[in-house]
């Protein structure tokens, strides 16, 4: 990466950081801290946990789309004053009602997709996998942070105090987008950013929607596991602030969980191994059901929970990037992330209403019966060739797309290819045998 490639990642990669953080650290600790609130009930804390989630799915493709109307940067700043002020409006919260308006706010600050359109727009297409990995490593880092800090936060400073700290690292990061971020022009989006012609079809696509179900079972499970494990770790007489010391050898020990099950993998993502990443999952909250005053079973069923969690959250998306068409990679996503958040709004209502009705304990069993259904609807998933996606720009000028989309096909290595007159690009999904070179002389005969 050059020296405009390299900042722009670390900056983005730290604004990813900074929000994340500011949404993650909240789900280690809201069940027990908000247990001070006058109107406090295991319903309206579910709520309080998902309820971010729900204005997040709505909002994620309209946002997007939005950014390549109005520009990334205007989009990602809006966002991001949006998140603060939900963020305020909770920290200032003297009810679970008032804080779940706050959280509500915050999701519709919906800027996923178009940092990553910004983080395209960017770079290079042969340097642009290496931006999106920081990018994907800043994400999986600001959760393990945010859940190691959040307990800390709150035990220093009540649950007014994590808010509050999460707004001001919102406010922290407009200064990275409007000056650390190099100002670019918008570069053709149809790997990026949603279309909203192409969502109907890839919204009944059979091997998609079993990925966007399962993103969503998956949040699903860690929203309804994060409303419920702090209050049973508070069983074994452990207060907020100690809770790290278990979350910590947990993650660091599913982290090894996670490489073995990737060297299993071996660069692909086999269905076999999908289905026992669910199945670990399952398996944790059926432990943590039939748990009764056993430390060690708590600490083992959340080691195997994010063992698989870690492996899924990490595999989907490449899932994703794979079987979409290609140049509509970024509808795809843009559905996939819409039924993520969904996932968590879900997750926190289940286990609100399910606590409410029954007992804490059933909620588990509840989050095993979904993973068993989610298992079967995996059965169904079909092994996929793993190829890699390349954009193009072309002028249409000398050329039909339909002709230009022939010649391209003939071409070594091509498995799919499709020409937007409108974006002036090609989008192809490529195997290892395809030259790009042979590619840009084709296009220089049309230029």
């Amino acid at each position: 990466m050059n020296a405009l490639e390299v900042r722009a990642a670390l900056a983005l990669a730290l604004v990813y950081v900074l929000r994340m953080m500011g949404l993650f650290m909240v789900m280690p600790v809201l069940a027990v801290a908000a247990m001070d609130y006058p109107d406090y009930s295991p319903l309206l804390v579910g709520l309080a946990i998902g309820g971010y989630g729900l204005t997040q799915a709505a909002l994620q493709i309209p946002m997007g789309m939005m950014s390549d109307r109005w520009g990334r940067k205007p989009v990602i700043l809006l966002g991001l004053c949006i998140f603060a002020a939900g963020s305020f409006i909770a920290a200032s919260a003297d009810s679970m009602v008032m804080m779940i308006a706050g959280r509500i706010l915050q999701g519709a600050g919906a800027i996923a997709g178009a940092i990553m359109a910004l983080a395209t727009d960017v770079s290079r297409e042969t340097q642009r996998a290496k931006v999106m990995a920081v990018i994907g490593i800043a994400i999986g880092f600001s959760f393990y942070l945010a859940v190691l800090v959040g307990p800390l936060i709150a035990q220093n400073w009540g649950l007014s105090g994590v808010f509050g700290v999460t707004g001001v690292l919102a406010i922290c990061c407009m200064p990275l987008v409007k000056w650390v971020v190099p100002d670019v022009s918008i570069s053709a989006s149809g790997d990026t950013l949603p279309h909203v012609s192409e969502i109907k079809s890839l919204f009944v696509s059979p091997q998609l929607w079993r990925l966007n179900v399962s993103v969503m079972a998956l949040h699903m499970m860690i929203t309804l596991l994060f409303v419920q494990l702090p209050i049973t770790l508070t069983q074994f007489d452990m207060t907020l602030e100690s809770h790290w010391m278990i979350y910590l050898p947990v993650l660091a020990v599913s982290i090894i969980g996670l490489i073995v099950l990737m060297g299993i993998s071996r660069g692909q993502t086999p269905k076999s191994v999908v289905i026992t990443a669910a199945a670990l999952m399952m398996t944790a909250f059926l432990m943590l059901n039939m748990q009764d005053h056993h430390m060690w079973v708590v600490f083992a069923a959340v080691i195997l929970f994010f063992t698989g969690f870690n492996y899924l959250e990490a595999s989907l998306p490449a899932l994703v990037s794979t079987i979409a068409p290609a140049g509509q990679k970024g509808s795809a996503m843009g559905i996939y992330a819409s039924f993520q958040f969904f996932g968590a709004f879900l997750g926190g209502v289940l286990s609100g209403v399910v606590t409410d009705i029954w007992t804490p304990k059933t909620a588990y069993l509840a989050g095993a019966i979904g993973a068993c259904v989610w298992m079967v609807i995996l059965f169904g998933l079909k092994e996929v060739m793993k190829l890699k996606r390349l954009s193009m720009q072309v002028s249409f000028d000398k050329v039909d797309p339909t002709v230009l989309e022939t010649e391209l096909h003939k071409l070594e290595g091509v498995h799919e290819v499709v020409a937007s007159r409108d974006e002036s690009a090609v989008y192809l999904k490529i195997t290892k045998a395809f030259d790009t070179s042979a590619a840009r002389a084709l296009l220089a005969k049309y230029a």
